[in-house]
Formats: C-alpha cells, sequence, structure tokens
C-alpha cells in the first residue's frame, strides 16, 4: 500500500478523519459547546479546564493550542463558543483558524444572552458547518500527506524491548517515506538527552533539546520536591522500571533512528517534513492535545500495561508488548505485540503491522478506542499557577 485515503484540507493536507470540532475558549462554556455537539453524529466537543485566571505565559499557550486544534488535518469546521469576559480572546482564536483557512463559526454566550439561547444559535451555525462537512470526499494521498504523533503510557520493561523500539521502527518507515512524526514527554528524556541530541539535524537542534530538558528539570526542582513517584510513576515502578534513567532509555526508542528536524514549543505546529520532538509532559491528555495541536493525524500509542485512553480528535492506535497484559487489556489493544517477548514473532513483523494499521486508520479504519468511546478526554499543559 503507497497511499492512503485522506479528506482533502487548505495548504495541501489530508485529514484522516472529518470532524465537526466545538471548541469552547474557557472552560466555563465547556457544558453549551458539549450540548451543541451532541445534536451532531460529526461533532467533536474539546472540553477543557482552561481559558482565564492565568498569567499571560499560559493564556498564550493556551490560544496557540485552540488554534491548532482547530487547524488539525481531522478537523474540517469549527464552532468556538466563548463567555465573553475569558483571558484567552475568543476573536484571537477565531482570526488564527481563519489564517489557517479554517472554515469557522464563532459565538459569545453573554453577547446572545444565556445558555439556551446560545445552544439554539449554535446549533444553526453549526448546522451550516456540518452540511459543508458532509460534501468533503476522501481522496489518495501519498505517505507525505501523513503526521504520525508517537506516545507512550503505561509503561513497564517490556516497553523497552518490544512495543518502543517496534514503534520507531515504523517511525523509521514513514520518515522512509516523506511522513512525518512527532514526539514529546520531555521528563522522559532526563539521562538520555544527550542520546537524541546526537541525532540532531544541526547544533541548533541539538542546543533546544539540552534546552527542555534543563527547564523541565527547573521546573521540578522549583517546586522543591523529588521526582520519584512522579516519574517513574507507581505502575511503572511495579512492572520493572526502577529509574527515571531506566525509563528515558526504554521511552526514547519510539522515535527511531532518523535524525531530528526541530523542536517544538507546545502548542506549535509543525511547517515543515521530518521528524520533530514537542517539549509536553508525560501524562497522556496533555501530550496528545499537544500532538493533535501540532498536527498529528493519528497517534501510535506504545503501552505495557495496556492504557486504554484514546483521543477526540486523532484516532489511537495501541501497540503493546506484555504477553499478561495484552490478555487482560484486549479490549483495548489494537495491536499484540508480545510475541516478540515470547519469541514467536519478528519486531521488523511488527513494525510492518504498525505501518500498514496507519495506512488503514488514516483511510478511515476506527480503532478500539473510538469504538469503545474511551476517546473523550481533553487537557491543555500549562506551567504557571492559576490566579
Amino acid at each position: 500500500m503507497d497511499k492512503f485515503f485522506g479528506y482533502p484540507r487548505p495548504h495541501g493536507r489530508a485529514g484522516a478523519r472529518n470532524y465537526l470540532a466545538i471548541i469552547p475558549t474557557v472552560f466555563c462554556a465547556n457544558e453549551v459547546a458539549w450540548r451543541i455537539a451532541q445534536k451532531f453524529k460529526d461533532a467533536k466537543p474539546l472540553l477543557h479546564h482552561q481559558g482565564c485566571g492565568q498569567l499571560q505565559p499560559d493564556v498564550q499557550q493556551i490560544t496557540r493550542t485552540l488554534i491548532g486544534l482547530g487547524s488539525n488535518p481531522n478537523v474540517g469546521a469549527v464552532l468556538l463558543v466563548g463567555l465573553g469576559c475569558e483571558s484567552v480572546a475568543l476573536q484571537d482564536v477565531y482570526a488564527g483558524l481563519k489564517s489557517r483557512g479554517q472554515d469557522v463559526s464563532k459565538i459569545i454566550i453573554q453577547d446572545v444572552g444565556g445558555m439556551r439561547k446560545t445552544i439554539h444559535q449554535g446549533t444553526k451555525l453549526a448546522t451550516v458547518l456540518s452540511k459543508r462537512l458532509a460534501k468533503i470526499r476522501r481522496e489518495p494521498f501519498s505517505f507525505e500527506h501523513l503526521v504520525m504523533g508517537i506516545k507512550c503510557g503505561s509503561s513497564d520493561a517490556s516497553s523497552g524491548l518490544v512495543s518502543n523500539p517496534c514503534v520507531g521502527a515504523a517511525s523509521d518507515q514513514l520518515l522512509a517515506e516523506g511522513g512525518s512524526v512527532i514526539f514529546g514527554e520531555t521528563t522522559e528524556f532526563f539521562g538520555a538527552e544527550h542520546l537524541l541530541a546526537q541525532r540532531a539535524a544541526n547544533r541548533d537542534v541539538a542546543a533546544q533539546i539540552f534546552k527542555i530538558v534543563a527547564r523541565m528539570e527547573n521546573r521540578i526542582r522549583d517546586v522543591g520536591v523529588d521526582m520519584r513517584g512522579g516519574q517513574p510513576t507507581p505502575g511503572n515502578i511495579q512492572g520493572g522500571i526502577t529509574t527515571i534513567e531506566e525509563k528515558s532509555l526504554g521511552a526514547i526508542c519510539k522515535s527511531g533512528s532518523f535524525p531530528i528536524d526541530g523542536v517544538l514549543e507546545y502548542g506549535e505546529t509543525i511547517t515543515g517534513k521530518g521528524l520533530f520532538i514537542l517539549d509536553s509532559p508525560g501524562r497522556e491528555a496533555e501530550i496528545m492535545t499537544g500532538l493533535a495541536a501540532a498536527g498529528a493525524n493519528v497517534i501510535v500509542f506504545s503501552t505495557g500495561g495496556g492504557a486504554p485512553q484514546g483521543y477526540p480528535l486523532a484516532p489511537v492506535i495501541k501497540v503493546a508488548g506484555n504477553p499478561a497484559k495484552c490478555r487482560v487489556m484486549k479490549e483495548h489493544i489494537d495491536i499484540d505485540a508480545s510475541g516478540v517477548l515470547l519469541g514467536t514473532l519478528r519486531m521488523e513483523k511488527v513494525a510492518e503491522k504498525i505501518f500498514t494499521t496507519l495506512s488503514r486508520v488514516a483511510s478511515g479504519q476506527r480503532v478500539k478506542a473510538e469504538k469503545s468511546g474511551y476517546d473523550q478526554t481533553v487537557e491543555i499543559y500549562t506551567t504557571g499557577p492559576t490566579i
């Protein structure tokens, strides 16, 4: 298979899905956004807990993240729902989406006059957007239009031995086909950042890798506590990972072996092709939001213990290598790679299966998280206090 079938988007991009995103600019508008979204089969409400009472660096980060989510290739149209007095300016998000060629409408609760009127008028706006979406059809695209996000979670000893290296091999295959890959989890670079820097495409990228690791370390030091117990997590330790260095060495395997072309700040969107690092935490909801905002149209999630969560905008393919967990958590595992650990399956075969599944999912095949509805959570990473 040398192509996938996606939805055409502005600037030559392609979507694996054709969603109407209902995006509140502040948590105060979540309930209204959710109620409007329930009226449409193709709608995805991106409910989050940010947007007000925050310092300017976080306001800026939330703004660019919402713009990135609304312009993700899997989104064909956006309805913005604001309250009217929040820190994140709806007009800034609206202008950002317009500048990227997105089909977008907006509504503000305090201007319209409350929840009921906003739901009524917002439904009318969303109906127009949804009708336009229904006219878009899938077309063939080369793999150059595929952007894979990578995440690992609920990791154990099998992650670094099986699922992460298998995902890394699939990453190399996509990059060889001209596609793009984004990975992150800066806390899981600790102790291994020099290995990533050795793969940097140039000195500037290497310097940025060291910079984001030092910045994350300083944030942890500023709190005045030890990171152990948070990273590695209790589940990681139970699964055989005893130090952050062990976790990092296993985690970076999922990035494969290609040169690293750039480092993204959280909420930034890739503008070129290649392999990119996203400065982000390891927690699932925040990094998958960051990957989607960066432009990933499919996410591959390597897991040891069987993390079940997906993401509203991007289908999440779960790959697991722990034989016991693959049996217990089979409801949530898309690709069982445990045969590698048992000696009955070659890693190359698993990588080929991941790549084939990636193409099929990008063309419309549903993953288990989509089938079960375990794909609703959105969180936006912030670094400052709520004020």
